[in-house]
């Protein structure tokens, strides 16, 4: 069971340690001051890594090998000089997210929709050309940011070399190969906001996350600007829920890593506005495949609430049973029953941009 959550903030990267039911922050913050965007512990070496963008310094990598107490600055990704032409000329604005392979691999997902690969602890990366070269990219347009950005990468448990990416606005796509090949994946899945002819043109899909049951990674989950919706396998061919309350818009979304019928997401009133619903705070969950949702919001801000959630800031452990949420300002909340309540373990952090449990 996770004892350790750590917290990428605009501020610094800060580490909470549970105990007994309490989650208490741990030492000093790293990184003081420095806008950390993505946080990864590789459950394979247990290295840590943390994103920094620093503004017209760009973008920095940093590992430790001792759970933090240390780091050491690695070489971030970077676009190869022969992938620029007249019209294009890439440079990495944000690493959006880190994740890992297969044993040994790591993956760096940035704007402007770039996928990286390194085989060496961070300490060298490589752009992955077969999904840079698609000519569907041309298609790919901003989300999140001006430009689009790769902002979830999935590594499938039981054969790494399977893996799903979600690009906001560039739909899903998924290789079966490590990479080397890539297909669109993501039929079914819809944006109202252009004319109804494309609503359903799978490249320009604004998805905001993907989330899958770790036991069943043929089950994938996924919050759309449009909604929620749902795959039975791996992503090809997507279901939309609709009708969900208090609202199917949002940005997060999280799977059980056991059962494949329960997801968590966490609503707000979309597009221009973003805050949570009648100024209330609240965790949706389906136990039942979609079937059902419950809104739970025991221990959350009930009145006058303005935090957000975003698409990194919610992560349930590998017991399925504890929860965290972040929020845009600066909130943070852990849950011990699978979200039915929650507990404040801070109200004074900078704007959360991930929470990841280790």
């Amino acid at each position: 069971m996770a004892d350790t959550l750590h917290v990428a903030t605009r501020k610094g990267l800060f580490t909470f340690r549970r105990k007994g039911s309490n989650w208490t922050q741990a030492g000093k913050p790293a990184f003081i001051g420095e806008p950390v965007t993505a946080v990864l512990a590789d459950l394979h070496d247990g290295a840590l890594y943390a994103a920094l963008n620093l503004g017209h310094f760009g973008v920095k990598l940093h590992r430790s090998d001792n759970g933090g107490k240390k780091w050491q600055e690695v070489a971030p990704p970077a676009f190869p000089k022969k992938t620029a032409t007249k019209k294009e000329k890439p440079s990495v604005g944000v690493i959006w997210t880190l994740a890992a392979g297969a044993p040994g691999t790591l993956f760096a997902g940035t704007t402007p929709g770039g996928l990286f690969r390194s085989t060496d602890k961070g300490t060298g990366w490589s752009l992955v050309e077969s999904l840079w070269n698609k000519p569907q990219r041309k298609k790919w347009m901003g989300g999140g940011f001006e430009s689009p950005g790769i902002h979830t990468i999935i590594a499938d448990p039981a054969d790494p070399k399977r893996l799903t990416i979600g690009v906001s606005c560039g739909g899903v796509w998924k290789s079966a190969d490590n990479g080397r090949s890539w297909s669109q994946a993501g039929q079914g899945l819809r944006q109202e906001y252009v004319p109804p002819e494309f609503a359903y043109d799978p490249t320009t899909q604004d998805v905001h996350r993907l989330a899958i049951c770790a036991g069943a990674p043929e089950i994938m989950w996924c919050q759309h600007h449009n909604g929620m919706f749902f795959s039975k396998d791996g992503g090809e061919n997507f279901k939309e829920f609709k009708g969900v309350k208090p609202s199917a818009f949002g940005f997060a979304v999280a799977a059980h890593p056991n059962d494949p019928k329960t997801a968590w997401f966490v609503p707000a009133v979309k597009d221009e506005c973003r805050v949570p619903v009648d100024g209330k705070l609240t965790v949706t969950r389906t136990t039942d495949g979609g079937k059902t949702f419950k809104s739970f919001g025991r221990g959350l801000p009930q009145r006058n609430s303005y935090d957000l959630i975003y698409r990194h800031g919610l992560d349930v452990d590998e017991t399925g049973k504890r929860l965290a949420i972040g929020s845009t300002t600066g909130n943070l909340w852990t849950s011990a029953n699978g979200g039915e309540s929650w507990s404040n373990a801070s109200t004074h952090l900078p704007p959360i941009a991930q929470v990841a449990f280790a």
